[in-house]
Parts: C-alpha cells; sequence; structure tokens
C-alpha cells in the first residue's frame, strides 16, 4: 500500500481521452520509442514495456496514460507520473509524443490533466526531469508552472530537475 490514492485511469480534457497502455498500442509505442534516436525497438520490447507499466499501475497507483484524440482515437504519445528519478511521495512528470503529433498543445494539455490527476492523490510535489537541450518540454513545464530547482549530470550530460508543488487549496 502506497499511503496514497491511485490515479484514475481515464482522463478527459477538450481534445484527448487518456487511458492506460494496452498491448494492441506496441506498434506505435514501438515507434515512439525507435524515434527517441537510442536505437531500434521491436513491437516485442515494447510489449514488455506496456506489461511492465501494466504492473506497476496495478501495484502503485501511478504509470503512464496513452493519449489519443478524441476525434479519431489516434494515439499520440504518453504522458505518465512515474517514480523515474524521483520518490513513490514525490514523483516525476513524463511525457513523450510521436514526432508527427509535436507542436500541437497536445504534451501541455495532456500533462496538466495528469498533473491534476496526480496531486488528487494526495500528493504535494512533483518532479520532472529534462536534458537541457529539449527547450520543447521546458517550454510545457514553465507552462504547467514548474520550477528549475537544481542541476545534477549524469553519463549523458546534465539534467535539469524542475519541480511543482500543490497549488493551496
Amino acid at each position: 500500500m502506497t499511503g496514497f490514492a491511485p490515479m484514475p485511469l481515464r482522463l478527459e480534457t477538450e481534445r484527448l481521452v487518456l487511458t492506460p497502455e494496452v498491448e494492441s498500442d506496441a506498434p506505435w509505442f514501438a515507434e515512439l520509442l525507435t524515434a527517441r534516436g537510442t536505437g531500434a525497438f521491436t513491437v516485442d520490447d515494447a510489449r514488455e514495456r506496456i506489461a511492465a507499466m501494466a504492473l506497476l499501475v496495478r501495484t502503485i497507483g501511478i504509470g503512464a496514460l496513452v493519449l489519443r484524440r478524441r476525434e479519431d482515437d489516434e494515439p499520440l504519445g504518453y504522458c505518465a507520473i512515474i517514480v523515474g528519478r524521483g520518490t513513490l511521495d514525490e514523483p516525476e512528470l513524463a511525457y513523450e509524443l510521436l514526432p508527427s503529433a509535436h507542436g500541437h498543445g497536445y504534451a501541455t494539455e495532456a500533462a496538466r490533466a495528469v498533473l491534476d490527476a496526480a496531486f488528487g492523490t494526495g500528493r504535494t510535489r512533483i518532479w520532472s526531469t529534462v536534458r537541457p537541450w529539449n527547450a520543447p518540454s521546458l517550454r510545457v513545464l514553465d507552462k504547467l508552472g514548474f520550477r528549475r530547482d537544481h542541476v545534477t549530470v549524469d553519463d549523458a550530460g546534465e539534467i535539469v530537475w524542475l519541480v511543482r508543488e500543490r497549488d493551496p487549496a
């Protein structure tokens, strides 16, 4: 038991419906993972990651949700609350979109809904970590009210840590 309420498994925004990843998401998810440029991912690789995320959602109550356009159910990417570099008490907001979905405000719209849901679980602080070269993600986090907290370094370079506190009730 985590001490927090689980996040809802369905969120809706003006243009999007967010639901958990399912096995049939594996083809586009493999495409998304490959688009990172860190290597090729197979559909089987994607299925394994989807199964692992489903287990996390069931056991700790947070995880990834697929963004789908309301108008055509087209998958655009995912938005998640994960432990990542954070903790279960202070998890991390993460999102990643297919290249064709960039530049339409989907990340901001989805992340706002997921962030609100994360605070609805009783959490009071959410982190996000971004490489300094990722200006689009930094803009999304700025729109969501995240503030820069500190910078760390790993084998791949600098990591900018941003934080958002729950708004006072």
